[in-house]
């Protein structure tokens, strides 16, 4: 049975804060748009515990933030669809097609939001331990090591804002950086280097992970004098960065070396009628903030371009 095809102004595909604000604003322009998600809505935001550098909250969880973002989207006339699966996309200057479990979709324009995944810790052994003591979200799985000592790998904000998270649960957290400085914000260093739980390890670089069923230790490395010695910790937490999720549309999409999406200034990508916005794109900051202003500015482009293709 052949699905059934439906056209319409406007896809969104993923339901982040760049992806939710786009549909914020299509809702408002009544233009007929549809979200398409197929984790949770709300992308990253929802793996941050506290959030305290949103305009308009002193202090907010992640969770909150995105059922705020959620709620005000549907409010406006957006249409989230967190069930249906992309199977296919084409995309060309002419024609533009998103093929879901249930329907065949042929929007004017098309807005990528599908934002990044967490980067794999470079270990022979990550496959081996994924969800048996490697992770890479402290608010989904911190609780498991109540009273256990853990580590977490990286040097920037999420790495410093994770290892203060999980001194709620853990008896001593590990925080691992192969240099011998942060990139995140000075507050927060101080906040790490001042709590008695955590362990900064600098110029240490995390090369084995050992154990039976579950993690029990691993081998890290002094970048300087390459000696290595054990760290017995039940978990390890990485935050190294991110890669973009863009294997849906790298055929069709120009991607910088890194895979992120390259867009001009107006976050038009090679292609006519399609935008990237937030963390999948190419750009210097990633941020609540920065992925808003993207969603805003691809939003209010692709508006112009539809009403250009209604005539």
């Amino acid at each position: 049975m052949s699905k059934e095809k439906k056209e319409l102004d406007l896809i969104i595909i993923g339901g982040g804060p760049a992806g939710l604000t786009a549909a914020m604003y299509a809702g408002r322009a009544k233009l007929d748009t549809l979200l398409l998600e197929n984790e949770l809505v709300g992308g990253q935001v929802r793996n941050s515990y506290t959030i305290e550098n949103y305009p308009g909250f002193k202090s907010i969880g992640g969770g909150d933030l995105a059922d705020i973002f959620q709620e005000q989207a549907r409010d406006l006339g957006a249409n989230i669809d967190e069930f249906d699966s992309i199977e296919k996309i084409y995309i060309s200057d002419d024609e533009k097609i998103i093929e879901t479990e249930s329907y065949v979709y042929q929007p004017k324009a098309v807005i990528i939001a599908t934002g990044a995944a967490p980067r794999k810790l470079p270990l022979p052994q990550e496959e081996q331990f994924s969800g048996r003591g490697i992770h890479y979200c402290a608010i989904c799985d911190g609780a498991l090591y109540q009273g256990k000592k853990v580590a977490v790998v990286g040097g920037g904000n999420s790495a410093l804002e994770e290892s203060i998270f999980l001194t709620r649960f853990a008896e001593k957290v590990y925080l691992i950086r192969r240099y011998d400085y942060f990139k995140g914000e000075q507050s927060l260093i101080d906040e790490v280097f001042n709590n008695p739980k955590i362990e900064v390890l600098l110029n240490k670089d995390l090369t084995q992970a050992n154990g039976k069923e579950f993690l029990e230790s691993v081998i890290i490395k002094d970048t300087k004098t390459q000696e290595s010695s054990s760290l017995d910790v039940n978990a390890v937490f990485g935050y190294i960065g991110t890669e973009p999720r863009t294997k849906e549309v790298k055929d069709y999409i120009k991607l910088n070396e890194q895979g992120y999406i390259i867009t001009d200034e107006d976050l038009q990508t090679n292609i006519q009628g399609v935008y990237a916005a937030g963390d999948v794109r190419q750009k210097k900051y990633r941020q609540i903030t920065t992925a808003v202003s993207d969603g805003t500015i691809a939003l209010l482009n692709a508006e112009k371009y539809i009403l250009r293709k209604r005539k």
